[in-house]
């Protein structure tokens, strides 16, 4: 990919992630993230010919520009993203992977003065929140956050929330049980946007929880039809009742009607 395809591709990208983008001229004229982004492909270039002075050259001209310091020497992706980004410090020997996001104030740095990999590795699709601190060699799985101001220390799996000082994973993406939400929720009418693991509101870990255990209830519900069936039964022959969100938005009176209409439906002895 030649050097124009990059660019664009870099400016492409701050529209997915930047709502506050409006033009390509304006990212490309005023965003140092990706400014920096630039700089240092050049600073890194150079460092791998063994221009090293050169190349450290580059990198402080890059910092006193933007006000983000990335060592040349570090190995970053396609798609990376610094927001704001004043403050920003990414060691010599840290690893990026395609598709991260950093925020303002965040330094992967080491813990260690030897030589060697001292700096943290991030998969592809990485946020790390302001002011955070992610330290030493560690590994920081695909698609892993940081919150903002956490101090990381240990590895974060693939699809971890890690939060607080010391970091500490406060949620991990089940994408299978994910998968099961999104069905279960469009099978009994809810709008399941954000009904995840990691929400942090109340309510909607409290209907994540009832989808999880709706899922459980009409698997062995259906398990236990097919046996009668099986024995000889006549059973399950009709559909659950459909839940209609506009039952709990109109009269409580018509509500509770209709829902007994269905009952009725569904069992002729209620």
């Amino acid at each position: 990919m030649g050097i124009w395809q990059r660019i664009k591709e870099d400016i492409d990208s701050v529209f997915d992630r930047d709502p506050a983008a409006r033009n390509a001229f304006e990212v490309f004229t005023s965003y140092p993230g990706l400014h920096a982004v630039w700089w240092h492909r050049i600073a890194h270039w150079l460092w791998q010919r063994n221009a090293k002075w050169l190349a450290r050259a580059v990198s402080n001209t890059n910092r006193f520009l933007t006000g983000i310091e990335i060592h040349p020497g570090a190995r970053i992706g396609r798609r990376f993203f610094i927001d704001h980004g004043m403050g920003v410090v990414i060691g010599e020997t840290a690893e990026i992977g395609d598709d991260c996001t950093l925020y303002h104030g965040v330094t992967l740095g080491g813990t260690s003065w030897k030589a060697g990999k001292r700096h943290p590795t991030l998969g592809n699709g990485v946020v790390i929140g302001a002011g955070a601190k992610v330290l030493g060699p560690l590994m920081i799985g695909d698609n892993a956050r940081i919150g903002s101001n956490a101090v990381v220390i240990k590895d974060v799996p693939a699809g971890a929330t890690a939060i607080g000082i010391p970091g500490r994973i406060v949620a991990q993406q089940d994408f299978h049980t994910s998968e099961q939400r999104q069905m279960m929720a469009k099978k009994y009418g809810f709008d399941a946007y954000a009904v995840s693991q990691d929400n942090p509101d109340p309510v909607a870990k409290a209907i994540g929880a009832l989808l999880d255990h709706v899922h459980v209830m009409d698997s062995k519900f259906s398990t236990m039809c097919k046996a009668i069936n099986d024995l000889g039964g006549n059973v399950c022959e009709k559909e659950l009742p459909q839940l209609d969100l506009e039952e709990f938005a109109g009269d409580e009176k018509e509500a509770a009607d209709k829902r007994h209409k269905d009952l009725e439906r569904f069992d002729p002895s209620i």
